[in-house]
């Protein structure tokens, strides 16, 4: 804990690897990146499938680049390629499998909790992404529920009757990759799914057509309740149960 860093930058994901970068090119001498899981850009190694594409531009949005970081198009694995190789370039300290519990100054200087111990820093920067702190339903969890009851896939296992809440990008994208091993239902209180973008919105057509995944349009959820080991979801069109409700309604930084 002697060490004083120039920055501390919490989240291994683009935008802190991004922002390592830039903080090398100003000059700062002593970078620490802190990330909670075993490796940089966790969402893109998890949910991105294999060749998956990452464009720069999207649907004619064309993106002017002002930093350093030289993004162009590519694939889930050339882009990982990429990022391994800024960090490889920028001479940065590393810290993974380290969650940040606190963060709190003292006499001018920022102190980091995390499971690796307390680092400290004159200047931080928090790249967690909106999902750091996942919006939660209007209605009560029971507390019997809360192991399946989740906010990212990190507990899904195969061969489970899985109701996954949302309508946008991160919730087809969850029901679809899910549906490969589970029985996947997706709910969203609209009618229509006109948020996920062209690509996802024709995924999710073809899933259901096929009938490798159930939609469930129009309607709410009214509350939650344990039955006999199961999640008993009381939709406004009557009951139904699940093994596990995964919840992909947006979120915040903490």
């Amino acid at each position: 804990m002697d060490e004083i860093y120039d920055l501390i930058i919490i989240g291994g994901g683009p935008g802190g690897i991004g922002s390592a970068v830039e903080a090398k090119v100003l000059g700062l001498q002593k970078v620490l990146m802190i990330e909670k899981t075993d490796n940089h850009s966790h969402t893109i190694r998890k949910f991105y499938k294999d060749k998956k594409r990452v464009d720069k531009d999207w649907q004619g949005q064309e993106v002017e680049l002002e930093g350093n970081v030289a993004f162009v198009d590519g694939t889930k694995e050339s882009t990982l390629d990429y990022f391994d190789k800024l960090l490889d370039d920028e001479i940065i300290d590393t810290r993974f499998n380290c969650a940040v519990e606190k963060v709190y100054k003292e006499d001018g200087i920022f102190h980091v909790t995390s499971g690796c111990g307390v680092d400290r820093a004159r200047n931080i920067i928090v790249s967690i992404g909106r999902m750091g702190k996942p919006n939660k339903p209007s209605y009560k969890i029971p507390g019997s529920l809360r192991t399946q009851v989740n906010f990212n896939l990190d507990k899904c296992g195969n061969g489970e009757s899985i109701l996954v809440v949302g309508g946008g990008d991160t919730a087809v994208e969850y029901a679809c990759e899910l549906s490969e091993t589970n029985d996947v239902t997706l709910n969203y209180r609209r009618d229509s799914l006109t948020r996920p973008n062209p690509t996802n919105q024709e995924m999710i057509t073809n899933y259901a057509e096929d009938e490798a995944l159930r939609l469930k349009l129009g309607v709410d959820i009214e509350s939650l309740e344990s039955e006999s080991g199961q999640i008993k979801v009381n939709f406004s069109d009557g009951p139904e149960l699940f093994d596990r409700i995964i919840y992909a309604i947006g979120g915040t930084t903490p």
